[in-house]
């Protein structure tokens, strides 16, 4: 066994890693293409000991481009021209249910590819989409008409307490009704009514009064 590829292996996998840290925790799809370009020189450097390049250059090389990358999202933070540049901006794909074949050209998107992106995020139809942007990191960020967003813990609150005045106002409703309509006590048909009446509202038969 070559033990000089074991080492090298063991080191490639702790020094790749502690780049890969340095460098952020985003997934590939959510890489910008600068961070893109960086991973993937990264990756190939990582190979070249093991085809007998010196390790310790290899990995030098490896901080040097994440630095470079560091020194690139820094400069993005300073300055949105640069931004712009290396990163480039949002473009709205979608506006109000129709889409925006001028900006799908520029992205050089077919309709099938941008559906296929929709269908990931359950969206059934392009005419239920107010706004759809493609980001820069390839994602389609989508806002649904208010009719068909999801209703909101705010929203089901406002709901709740549009319910609870309704039925205060039916219950209040309710009881003037009651009282309005309440016969006086020496009318009700109750036996202390007859009391107070001092006859009976129904008469009872003549062998019983």
């Amino acid at each position: 066994m070559d033990w000089d590829l074991l080492w090298k292996a063991i080191i490639i996998v702790i020094g790749g890693t502690f780049l890969l840290r340095i460098a952020g925790r985003k997934s590939i799809s959510q890489m910008t293409l600068a961070q893109t370009v960086i991973m993937i020189g990264i990756g190939s450097l990582l190979v070249q000991p093991i085809a007998g390049e010196n390790i310790w250059s290899t990995l030098v090389v490896g901080l040097i481009l994440v630095l470079t990358l560091v020194v690139i999202e820094f400069a993005q933070i300073k300055g949105d021209s640069f931004e712009k540049i290396i990163t480039g901006k949002s473009k709205i794909i979608i506006e109000n249910g129709v889409l925006q074949e001028k900006n799908l050209k520029k992205l050089r998107m077919t309709v099938d590819q941008l559906e296929m992106k929709l269908r990931q995020q359950s969206v059934q139809r392009i005419d239920d989409i107010e706004w759809a942007a493609l980001e820069a990191n390839g994602q389609v960020a989508l806002l649904l008409k208010e009719d068909l967003q999801p209703a909101t813990k705010q929203d089901l609150n406002e709901l709740k307490i549009v319910m609870e005045q309704l039925q205060n106002q039916l219950y209040q409703q309710a009881g003037q009704g009651q009282s309005a309509q309440a016969s006086p006590p020496e009318q009700q048909d109750t036996i202390f009514a007859e009391v107070k009446r001092k006859s009976h509202k129904n008469n009872p038969p003549n062998h019983l009064q």
